[in-house]
């Protein structure tokens, strides 16, 4: 049980560590929550992409893990040269902080803020990266089962943040506008990120 509680926590972290980065998804979700806009559909749509995404990563990444042990091998160094790429761009960040830009505009009806959101994440090539390719290639290291409790914890981080940003939209929406809590933040993305990438590191060497 204790296994299975740290291969979800490992999962949970790898997303979240993905998905609260300032981005264009995250200030469209928000920026609607405040408005009151179609907020919870918005959310939820952005929650089901990423599930769905996440376990066609980890089951075409697991496939193609088993078949050949070079492309284990190769995946798993993207994995940990992404990951650590990624902490550092997070430090980067951290050093010269921004606010999140909430500006946008409101949809009339429910169908037009679905569309939106749909065209926002499946057009931004870097929902595939973090989801199908990055979780897909670290949750692929586990077994045939435990890569699942993976993706569990992966989807539950999903789940967590959009219903934060959607339902504590007006809340949250002056911490995310001041620098020094996303410097906060981007710090804590670079240490998860780091602390991730170093088993991959040491199961290559």
């Amino acid at each position: 049980m204790f296994e299975i509680l740290a291969i979800m926590l490992k999962g949970f972290a790898t997303s979240a560590g993905l998905i609260v980065a300032i981005g264009a998804q995250n200030a469209f979700v928000l920026s609607q929550g405040v408005k009151n806009n179609f907020h919870i559909p918005i959310a939820i749509t952005c929650i089901f992409l990423d599930v769905l995404l996440i376990c066609v990563g980890v089951a075409g990444m697991g496939l193609l893990i088993s078949q050949s042990q070079t492309l284990a091998t190769v995946i798993t160094v993207f994995g940990a040269v992404f990951l650590t790429g990624y902490g550092a761009r997070a430090l980067l960040s951290a050093i010269k902080p921004r606010g999140l830009n909430m500006a946008g505009q409101r949809f009339i009806t429910r169908k037009t803020a679905v569309l939106a959101t749909l065209a926002l994440s499946l057009l931004n090539p870097h929902v595939y990266l973090d989801t199908v390719v990055l979780i897909g290639s670290v949750g692929a290291q586990y077994g045939s089962v435990d890569k699942w409790w993976f993706a569990l914890g992966a989807a539950t981080a999903s789940v967590a943040w959009f219903n934060l940003l959607c339902l504590g939209a007006r809340r949250l929406a002056p911490y995310f506008s001041n620098p020094k809590a996303w410097q906060a933040m981007d710090l804590v993305v670079c240490l998860m990120m780091w602390a991730i990438a170093i088993p991959l590191w040491r199961s290559v060497f």
